[in-house]
């Protein structure tokens, strides 16, 4: 079975305001390193009866939740009805949409966050693109770095994809479910609608609608 990694395949592109980034590129991490630019080019067009502007490079929607004690840095923008819990680390080139949450100790590195998803518990999500309703169990955490700092690529349908980042944490498709504890390693793709046991090492892609329960074993869903 031939897997599809183009970014409509994985990715509900009007369940995030940043739906822009991704025209002209094939696959969803290309727009991982234009994240920073085009956040300071959104967030200036953003409606300023929707939004308050903090500082210079940093667009809250006055509906969303914020705990004070959450820390923000720009660029960055917060939808409409996202929550931001205590102690949430926010580093910059970030967006995080609508509904969406970002719970305890959980960190934000150049990511994209699309409507409803939510990293609720001591999540570090970088170099990452989550999509639509798709979720994080405690203390899951995507790695974006290789240990030997080489360019990460992507094995699929038998092909090697090189992506040309040094710095690739995961892609996770809309519904996806991902099991606390586990981790994505650099370059994981987890395609629509499938579910990542708890306390996994995830590498390469987890087709559609599988079950991931470790490497070398990955079941069809048959619900």
């Amino acid at each position: 079975m031939s897997i599809s990694l183009k970014t409509a395949d994985l990715l509900d592109l009007s369940k995030t305001i940043a739906s822009d980034i991704f025209d002209g590129l094939t696959y969803p991490w290309e727009a991982l390193p234009k994240i920073k630019d085009f956040i300071l080019k959104l967030g200036a067009s953003l409606p300023q009866d929707e939004y308050e502007k903090l500082g210079d490079d940093i667009w809250v929607s006055k509906t969303a939740n914020v705990a004070p004690t959450a820390y923000l840095h720009g660029p960055l923008i917060i939808c409409a009805g996202a929550e931001i819990r205590h102690c949430a680390f926010i580093r910059g080139s970030a967006i995080v949409g609508s509904g969406a949450v970002v719970g305890n100790s959980t960190e934000l590195k150049n990511c994209i966050i699309f409507d409803g998803a939510q990293v609720p518990h001591y999540n570090y999500i970088g170099d990452s693109i989550l999509g639509y309703k798709s979720h994080l169990g405690a203390g899951a955490i995507t790695s974006n770095l290789k240990s030997d700092r080489s360019l990460v690529t992507i094995r699929v349908n038998g092909e090697t994809i090189s992506t040309g980042l040094k710095k690739f944490g995961a892609v996770v498709g809309d519904n996806v479910e991902v099991g606390c504890n586990s981790v994505l390693n650099p370059g994981s793709v987890i395609c629509r609608a499938s579910t990542v046991y708890p306390l996994s090492m995830v590498r390469g892609v987890v087709p559609e609608k599988s079950i991931y329960k470790k490497q070398g074993e990955v079941a069809e869903k048959t619900f």
